[in-house]
């Protein structure tokens, strides 16, 4: 009980610095097990990070185009949903064209847009700016709209592990209202509602380079989004671009990225302002209760 209070007191102060941090585990020669965030030779080494880390800097990219008149800046959106963008231009001199404010909108899915076209005030020198591009996936204009979320998986009953604002790891805004539910690998995880897969990864073994191990995101009508994690290695059977419907089958459940063991990860997210976060949902009916669908197999 006491290594229990200790562990939730160290991961509270912990978390409310930062969103990765790490913990050693021991046992004295008395058979005593110590937790501690001090460091000790042959102690087991934790290691809690924040579980979403999805790459996107390959799909929303600044574009420069040089002509004789100057440049044009553009950005693209390579993924199959909206991104939320700020273009600002720091350290500016010479320039003609540049807006004094930082640009923001939303780039539709798979679009490229011209920001800026920009020119030299005097054509014998050089132009300057330093330009910071920040970005978010999704719509934050859109609100979600009330849903029950029918369980996303075949089988059961499962145990819910960790629930929201969880002491462990749903502690930061990206997985604050997420939920682990504890399952063998090899689970059927179907798409607990409809839309168009946006980013998924499958090829992730073992704890790999991803906290999220293998995972499949989800775009739903209303701009919010579904998030699997901790899939089984090569089970995900989706595309990025493809319409799922509600109940269709997207991967297996596993135990890759940062998991202290076989479970799914679930969450839904949107963005909240150049931020993706995490937002209340509720399952159709209790975790712990057999799903209509799962007798009969898969």
């Amino acid at each position: 009980m006491f290594k229990k209070a200790l562990i939730i007191t160290m991961l509270a102060a912990l978390s409310a610095q930062s969103y990765g941090f790490t913990v050693y585990k021991y046992i004295d020669a008395n058979g005593v097990v110590t937790y501690t965030d001090k460091a000790k030779a042959g102690a087991q080494v934790f290691v809690f990070k924040e579980r979403m880390v999805e790459r996107i800097e390959d799909d929303v990219k600044l574009l420069t185009h040089k002509h004789a008149d100057g440049e044009r800046l553009q950005v693209h959106n390579n993924l199959y949903a909206p991104v939320e963008v700020e273009l600002a231009l720091d350290n500016q001199a010479n320039l003609v064209g540049a807006a004094k404010k930082p640009i923001r909108l939303v780039l539709p899915a798979r679009t490229t847009l011209t920001l800026l076209e920009l020119a030299a005030k005097d054509p014998t020198q050089p132009i300057r700016y330093t330009p910071k591009l920040r970005y978010a996936l999704g719509d934050p204009e859109l609100l979600p709209i009330s849903y029950q979320y029918p369980l996303p998986w075949r089988g059961g009953p499962f145990r819910l592990t960790q629930g929201a604002n969880g002491k462990y790891s749903h502690f930061t805004p990206k997985g604050r209202y997420a939920l682990d539910i504890a399952m063998p690998e090899g689970t059927v995880i179907v798409a607990a509602r409809a839309g168009v897969v946006v980013k998924t990864e499958n090829q992730q073994t073992g704890r790999g380079n991803n906290p999220a191990g293998n995972f499949v995101r989800i775009l739903h009508d209303d701009g919010t989004m579904g998030v699997y994690l901790h899939l089984q290695t090569g089970s995900v059977s989706v595309s990025e671009g493809q319409h799922v419907a509600q109940g269709a089958l997207l991967a297996r459940s596993g135990n890759t990225g940062n998991s202290t063991g076989p479970h799914l990860h679930f969450v839904v997210q949107r963005n909240v302002g150049l931020a993706l976060e995490s937002i209340p949902f509720d399952f159709n009916q209790p975790v712990n209760s057999l799903p209509n669908f799962a007798v009969g197999g898969e």
